[in-house]
C-alpha cells in the first residue's frame, strides 16, 4: 500500500522561510546597569605628551585644502592623532571640589553666550559682541576658561610649542602674539611670529580676509585684521595671518591664523584656540581635502582614568562600530553642529514626555540640538528635562536623596557604598541609539559620596549634549558624509 508523502515536513521548511522575511524586532533596551562609585578626578602633577616630537622622524609637510588641487589632496590623504588634556591639568594647585565648582561656572558662562549667539542669529543680528568692522565669529573657547580640552602643538618655522584649547563651537584659530599690547599670563612664552620664517600677513583683499564676517583692514600697510569677542566682554585682536602648525612630525602650512597682539579679559592658561566649528575658517574646514574632512575625539572619563583623552584628523578619525546619525544645517548659523534627538529612554522604556517636537531646529535657527566638546552639562529644553527627571526619580527611587547641588536638581547619597544599581539612560539620534554608562549621568559632585543626574534643563530652545555625557565614546564628525557618529569604549 503506497503511503501519502507527509505535508508536515513541507510546512516546517514554509514556516522557517516565512520567519527569514520577517525583520527581527530590537533587543528590549535594558532596564537598569551597575554604576562603580569613583571620587572626583583629581588634577595630574605634571602633564606628560607622549606623542611629543620624535626627532628620529623627518618632518612630513602637507598642504591646506585651500591651496592645492584635489588630485593632489586625494593622492595625499594624511591621518595624525594628538593627545588632549582637561583644562584642570592646568590648575594643579586647586582641590578637586574647587576645580569641579569652576567647571559648572565655566559651563553656566558658555552656555549663555551659545544661547545668546544663537538667538542674535536666528534674529538676523549677527553673533555675539559684534564689532564694527571687525568678525564677529562664534568663539566661547577660552573665556572663563571654557573650552574645556586642550593639546600641544608647535607653531611657525621653527615650530614654538604652545598649547592651543581645542573647540568644536568655534571657528577662527588664533593666538597670542608678540609684541602685545595686552596679553594674559600663559603657561608658554609668547609667541613671536618676527622669529618665523613661514609667517605671512594676509592683504586686505584676500579671499581669506573676506571670510570673516567683518574684516578690518591696517590702513599702513594694507593687511587683514580680526576680532574676536567673547559673551562675558573678552576679546582678541590682531593680525589675520597665515602659518604653519606642526602636529607631533606633521607639518601643515598656510593655515588662517589670528595673530592676537591686544588679548583682555578672563583668559586662562593656553596661548590660544583651534576652532573646530562648520564654519568656513575653521580648521577642519581649512584642511578639509588633506584630512578628507573627517575627525574624531575620545574624552576620557577621569574620574576613572588617568590615560588622556585623544583626537584623531583623517580616515582613520571614523570607527567601525561607530552608530551614525546625520547632520543638520542652521540656516542663520554655521559653526555648530546640529544632529536631530527624536527621544529618550530610562530604564528601559521611552519617556513619553519627550518628543521629537521638543528638539525640532525652525526655519528661522531657532532651537535644535547640537554636539559640543565645551559644554559640560547637557542642557534639555525645560519641559524635556522635567520629563527625563521625573523618570529618572522614579527609577533611582531606592536610592538615599541628598540636597540640590548647584545647577543639579536631583542627587542622592551614596556615602558608603561602592557601587549600586541605576536605571539606564538612551538617547534616540535619528538613525543612532546611544546607551549612555552610568558614570556620563551620575558624577560626584564633592568628596562626601554625594552624585548628581549629570542633565540641566533650559528655559531657551537650544538643547546641548555636552562632553560629560560623550565620555569614553569616539565622536566622528565625518563632513564629507554630512554625519556624526558615536562609538562606545572609544577610547581604547
Amino acid at each position: 500500500m503506497d503511503r501519502k508523502p507527509s505535508v508536515v515536513p513541507f510546512l516546517l521548511i514554509a514556516f522557517a522561510f516565512f520567519l527569514s522575511l520577517t525583520p527581527s524586532l530590537p533587543a528590549p533596551l535594558p532596564k537598569s546597569q551597575t554604576l562603580i562609585l569613583n571620587r572626583l578626578p583629581s588634577p595630574p602633577q605634571s602633564l606628560s605628551w607622549s606623542d611629543a616630537d620624535d626627532e628620529s622622524q623627518p618632518l612630513a609637510s602637507i598642504a591646506t585644502g585651500d591651496l592645492q588641487s584635489p588630485d593632489t589632496a586625494a593622492a595625499a590623504a594624511s591621518i595624525f592623532t594628538v593627545q588632549l588634556h582637561h583644562i584642570d591639568a592646568l590648575s594643579s594647585n586647586r582641590t578637586p571640589q574647587e576645580l569641579f565648582h569652576s567647571r559648572l561656572l565655566r559651563d553656566a558662562s558658555r552656555v549663555d553666550t551659545i544661547q545668546s549667539v544663537v538667538s542674535a542669529a536666528a534674529g538676523g543680528r549677527g553673533g555675539a559682541g559684534a564689532g564694527a568692522g571687525f568678525s564677529s565669529s562664534v568663539i566661547s573657547g577660552l573665556a572663563q576658561g571654557s573650552g574645556e580640552y586642550f593639546t600641544r602643538l608647535g607653531v611657525g618655522t621653527p615650530p614654538r610649542n604652545v598649547y592651543m584649547v581645542l573647540d568644536t563651537g568655534s571657528d577662527v584659530v588664533w593666538l597670542q602674539c608678540a609684541p602685545c599690547k595686552k596679553c594674559y599670563s600663559q603657561a608658554d612664552p609668547v609667541f613671536d611670529p618676527r622669529r618665523s620664517s613661514s609667517y605671512s600677513r594676509i592683504p586686505c583683499d584676500a579671499p581669506l580676509c573676506r571670510r570673516l564676517d567683518s574684516p578690518g583692514c591696517n590702513s599702513r600697510n594694507q593687511t587683514c585684521l580680526y576680532q574676536v569677542s567673547y559673551g562675558d566682554g573678552s576679546f582678541t585682536y590682531g593680525d589675520f595671518s597665515t602659518e604653519t602648525l606642526t602636529f607631533r612630525r606633521t607639518r601643515v602650512p598656510r593655515v588662517a591664523v589670528g595673530c592676537g597682539h591686544d588679548n583682555e579679559g578672563l583668559f586662562v592658561g593656553a596661548a590660544g584656540l583651534m576652532g573646530l566649528g562648520r564654519g568656513k575658517l575653521s580648521f577642519p574646514s581649512q584642511t578639509g581635502r588633506r584630512f578628507n574632512r573627517k575627525f574624531s575625539y575620545c574624552l576620557v572619563d577621569r574620574s576613572a582614568s588617568s590615560k588622556p583623552s585623544s583626537m584623531v584628523f583623517g580616515d582613520r578619525a571614523v570607527s567601525r562600530t561607530a552608530r551614525f546619525t546625520p547632520l543638520v544645517s542652521n540656516p542663520s548659523l554655521d559653526t555648530f553642529y546640529y544632529v536631530e534627538l527624536l527621544g529618550i529612554s530610562v530604564g528601559g522604556t521611552r519617556v513619553p514626555g519627550i518628543r521629537a517636537e521638543l528638539f525640532k531646529l525652525d526655519p528661522a535657527g531657532n532651537g535644535g540640538v547640537i554636539v559640543d566638546s565645551g559644554t559640560s552639562v547637557t542642557r534639555l529644553t525645560r519641559p524635556a528635562y522635567v520629563s527625563l527627571r521625573d523618570a529618572f526619580r522614579v527609577g533611582a527611587a531606592t536610592l538615599k536623596r541628598a540636597p540640590d547641588f548647584s545647577l543639579f536638581d536631583t542627587c542622592f547619597d551614596l556615602s558608603g557604598k561602592t557601587e549600586v544599581k541605576v536605571p539606564t539612560v538612551v538617547l534616540h539620534f535619528r538613525g543612532a541609539d546611544v546607551s549612555l554608562p552610568a558614570a556620563n549621568y551620575l558624577v560626584p559632585v564633592d568628596t562626601a559620596g554625594t552624585f548628581c543626574f549629570a542633565f540641566a534643563g533650559t528655559m531657551g530652545g537650544l538643547s546641548i549634549i555636552g562632553n560629560i555625557q560623550q565620555q569614553g565614546f569616539r565622536v566622528v564628525f565625518d563632513l564629507a558624509g554630512s554625519r556624526i557618529g558615536f562609538a562606545p569604549r572609544g577610547c581604547v
